[in-house]
């Protein structure tokens, strides 16, 4: 309820600044005006990926289409940008998988630790078949997932001490989405995981209400975790795929050239973000070296896939080993 109350709070502001305007006599040109949000700041390459979009729209629509770009959760948190774009008032949202499996269950395949050996084994499973199914579910809960943008390997940073070794990582209190999964995964490692909202981590690592957190390296600089964490694991846990999820009701209403249109700038948009966010990954780690936080550039991964096996086992029989299999295959 306190997130719809939010959305609809939203859609007051939003409502009566467009009032505002039309009496201004500043009606906007287009026929559509859609909304945009994502968590992240306005140099993340979720906001770089935003823009591309927003470039390519209004161009290919000449103009009957109008995106609004809201980053640094302006539109509430993850999840209540999910609940608004089910009712439309919302139009599109980049963000992590995590919080779609609240929507969807299928997506908890994406956040199993490990999964991934490398960005095109990823890339070979979120383009291909398997991407598209764990999404059908979405439909039905009145969303359209438009693909995958990339927001990165995940590290773990604390303030309590250097972790090389998945034994290292317990007995801490660490931060996390609001995922099973992840909640799974921070229990392998013999800690307590504590689902905080992105938009709160800074203060709640600063006010060590939690020790630690994992996020990829551009939240973690960009939204400067590290000034409040001592040291940062290159523990490349799991590849967080970004979900840019369209509200289907936005979708059906707009006309089929328009919704082409969608469709063809949306997977432009993707491509361009992904090559930004590889881009951007070194240079962030060099910033990071520079920094006062500590790195462990090279910690025992294998400690780290044996101590999450009782992960996988959890989830076996909901996700299906089949699926497992298949995922295995595109290595």
């Amino acid at each position: 309820m306190k997130g719809f109350f939010y959305l609809f709070l939203v859609i007051a502001l939003l409502t009566a600044t467009g009032c505002s305007n039309a009496a201004a006599g500043n009606k906007p040109s287009a026929e559509y005006v859609l909304r945009l949000g994502h968590l992240q700041t306005e140099t993340h390459p979720y906001q770089k990926g935003a823009i591309k979009f927003k470039e390519l729209v209004e161009k290919k629509s000449e103009g009957r289409i109008q995106i609004d770009i809201f980053p640094s959760s302006q539109l509430g948190n993850g999840r209540d940008q999910i609940e608004g774009a089910q009712i439309g008032s919302i139009h599109f949202h980049i963000g992590s998988v995590a919080p779609v499996t609240n929507f969807a269950p299928k997506f908890n395949i994406l956040n199993l630790p490990y999964l991934f050996e490398s960005r095109e084994h990823a890339f070979r499973v979120l383009d291909g078949s398997i991407g598209k199914d764990i999404a059908d579910d979405l439909q039905s809960k009145g969303l359209i997932n438009l693909g995958y943008m990339e927001n990165g390997w995940r590290h773990l940073t604390n303030n309590k001490k250097p972790i090389k070794t998945s034994e290292d990582a317990s007995n801490m209190k660490l931060r996390v989405q609001e995922s099973p999964p992840y909640i799974s995964f921070v229990k392998s490692l013999g800690s307590t995981p504590v689902p905080v909202p992105f938009g709160e981590l800074y203060t709640a690592l600063e006010q060590k209400v939690v020790d630690g957190q994992e996020n990829p390296l551009a939240q973690i600089y960009l939204n400067k975790l590290h000034e409040v964490q001592g040291y940062l694991t290159l523990s490349a846990h799991n590849y967080d795929a970004a979900i840019f999820l369209m509200s289907k009701t936005t979708f059906d209403t707009l006309p089929p050239e328009l919704q082409t249109i969608i469709e063809e700038s949306s997977q432009e948009a993707i491509k361009y973000e992904r090559k930004v966010a590889l881009e951007e990954e070194s240079k962030l780690l060099d910033e990071l070296r520079k920094s006062e936080i500590q790195i462990e550039e090279n910690p025992d991964l294998e400690s780290f896939r044996n101590a999450v096996k009782p992960v996988y086992k959890e989830f076996e029989a909901s996700i299906g080993k089949e699926l497992f299999k298949e995922i295995d295959k595109l290595k």
